[in-house]
């Protein structure tokens, strides 16, 4: 049975639970919705989606440093309780996510966090590409959604494939740990840093470099 985005958004709706979680839970129950709860359920993602709605003010920021100094991760993730901030699975998840930030570059925490605009360029963009392939409109604006959702698992961190193990998404892991500990567990911000970025390139003045020695 093929799984709509409806029936996967319903069943979020329903449970609380991440996207995959609910597509996975849907396709494992074949489009059963009693069923996909049931799993979801069984597997412990519907008692993590429950937390979602605690506070967590804990937790800790921690940095990675990646290729000698290349790369540069700050990371704050925060959870309910400071005694469970000092909890070894917690700062080890945390110490992956910013591996994770480091190595996939994602632009923002979640789908939701995209700007509009980006978001309505992005459409307009992806659109385009499909028309350029002789796609009619019709079917181009179908395309748009599901290329949206590989562009989401680029950029969005909580939906990308974890390093670690891409059959889960970084959200998957989230959701493990929180049912694993107990508490709410929630990525607030990060910031990445490449050495070098957004600054020119030596060899870009090379020409002027040039033309100075030969003028002396």
């Amino acid at each position: 049975m093929e799984i709509s985005a409806g029936m996967v958004k319903e069943l979020r709706e329903m449970t609380g639970c991440g996207l995959m979680d609910c597509k996975r839970a849907l396709v494992e129950s074949n489009g059963d919705m009693d069923k996909a709860v049931e799993y979801l359920r069984e597997k412990g993602l519907a008692t993590a989606a429950k937390k979602a709605g605690r506070i967590a003010a804990e937790g800790i920021v921690d940095s990675y440093i990646h290729g000698g100094g290349r790369i540069g991760v700050l990371v704050e993730v925060n959870i309910e309780t400071d005694f469970a901030a000092k909890n070894a699975e917690f700062r080890t998840l945390v110490r992956d996510i910013a591996m994770q930030i480091a190595a996939s570059n994602p632009l923002y925490i979640s789908r939701e966090d995209i700007p509009p605009e980006v978001l309505e360029k992005e459409k307009e963009i992806l659109k385009a590409q499909a028309m350029n392939e002789g796609k009619p409109e019709q079917i181009a604006e179908k395309m748009v959604a599901g290329r949206l959702e590989k562009y989401y698992k680029q950029v969005c961190l909580l939906e990308q494939p974890f390093i670690k193990d891409t059959d889960k998404s970084v959200q998957d892991v989230i959701n493990e740990k929180i049912v694993t500990i107990g508490e709410k567990i929630s990525v607030r911000r990060f910031t990445r840093y490449e050495m070098g970025e957004g600054l020119k390139k030596r060899e870009d003045n090379f020409a002027e470099e040039v033309m100075k020695q030969v003028n002396k």
